[in-house]
């Protein structure tokens, strides 16, 4: 029988359970989530219901009924101002590490157990630590939109420090390494591994550098624009992917003749033209670089086995620290962008970055002319 009360209804089922049902300010008829052990424990759950009417604060539960992978998957597709690649790493997240587990659950079902259950299978199956925090990252900040759009009333993700990277130390080559490498790959890319390196430059900003982009003396080079390959090969010329990116960066004055002489030999007079090229004077794109320098043998062959392109970046940022720089500096250089970081770039002048790329000038030189007998001639 089911029992009186000034607010919804009790019954007692058969398996000695009880339900509860409430009408909604709709007019429709719904039951508790869930069945109760007792009839207080009921009781009490249609007191909250009823208070959270009487507040305001009530929400429909069939509202957050809708399934995590529709509503990732429109969330990814009207996001403002996501460049390519990031598009492609957010979808292709989405379908290796949450749409198998995660895809059919409906926002409401979406519990802290169910989230960290979810987290320790990735971490159980092999997923590394990196890529974990990743989605971890996606699926929090989806489910933070959720919370706005008063679908959920609280993010499930609430695993402390779950959505940090803890990327392990990448090596740094030496001066002399970096002229070593250099000077094995092909002739036409030598001054791209320098300036990798002691500018401090990515890869997508070194493919879509122009002849414009340098000064008449090569004292400086200015970052204008970034080459994306997207996981269909696509290309694209964009806008660096922060604010910060747009910079003027000085070369160090030990490496201005090496670029003279490339744009000399290696680069067309038209201003637009690009300044590192395939070998027919296409795109250079990171696959074709890799397989044209045999960049896995090279970087063996300095005494760097596993050494990724990137870590000239790296290596670049380790001899500018050495130089004394402070870290509004080095951001300004390399081209980083966060709110702190932001708040200090504006402030950071020209003439330090001309004091960064002299310190280096100098590690290069007393390096390189430590390393300099038994170097290969450059190619050309």
């Amino acid at each position: 029988m089911a029992s009186k009360r000034r607010f919804g209804r009790v019954r007692k089922l058969p398996s000695g359970r009880y339900q509860a049902r409430y009408p909604g300010p709709d007019g429709v008829d719904r039951p508790a989530p869930h069945t109760f052990a007792s009839k207080t424990d009921a009781d009490r759950w249609l007191s909250g219901v009823e208070t959270d009417l009487n507040r305001g604060t009530w929400r429909n539960p069939d509202v957050g009924r809708v399934a995590l992978g529709d509503y990732l998957t429109e969330w990814v597709d009207h996001r403002p101002g996501l460049r390519p690649r990031t598009l492609d790493l957010y979808r292709w997240l989405h379908r290796k590490y949450i749409a198998p587990s995660l895809g059919d659950c409906f926002l409401t079902d979406l519990t802290p157990g169910a989230i960290r259950a979810w987290r320790a299978d990735l971490l159980a199956d092999g997923v590394s630590a990196t890529m974990t925090a990743k989605a971890y990252r996606l699926l929090r900040a989806v489910l933070n939109t959720a919370v706005d759009d008063e679908l959920i009333r609280r993010n499930p993700c609430r695993i402390q420090g779950a959505g940090i990277e803890r990327p392990s130390e990448r090596p740094t080559a030496t001066v002399a390494q970096v002229f070593q490498l250099s000077d094995i790959v092909p002739g036409r890319l030598r001054v791209l591994i320098l300036l990798a390196a002691f500018a401090s430059l990515r890869y997508g900003e070194l493919a879509a550098l122009r002849r414009r982009d340098f000064d008449p003396r090569c004292r400086t080079l200015t970052v204008r624009a970034t080459l994306v390959e997207r996981q269909d090969g696509t290309l694209t010329f964009g806008p660096p992917k922060t604010d910060a990116g747009l910079r003027t960066v000085t070369i160090p004055a030990a490496i201005r003749r090496d670029v003279r002489t490339h744009l000399a030999d290696f680069v067309a007079e038209d201003q637009d033209a690009l300044v590192f090229t395939g070998a027919a004077g296409a795109v250079l794109r990171r696959s074709n670089f890799q397989r044209t320098c045999n960049w896995r043998a090279s970087v063996t062959a300095v005494g760097l086995p596993g050494f990724h392109f990137h870590d000239l970046r790296h290596t670049g940022n380790t001899l500018a620290s050495r130089t004394g720089a402070s870290l509004a500096d080095l951001m300004a250089r390399m081209g980083h962008a966060s709110t702190r970081a932001a708040l200090i770039y504006q402030h950071t002048a020209q003439e330090r970055d001309q004091h960064i790329a002299d310190g280096l000038s100098e590690q290069i030189k007393k390096d390189r002319d430590r390393a300099r007998n038994g170097h290969a001639k450059p190619k050309k």
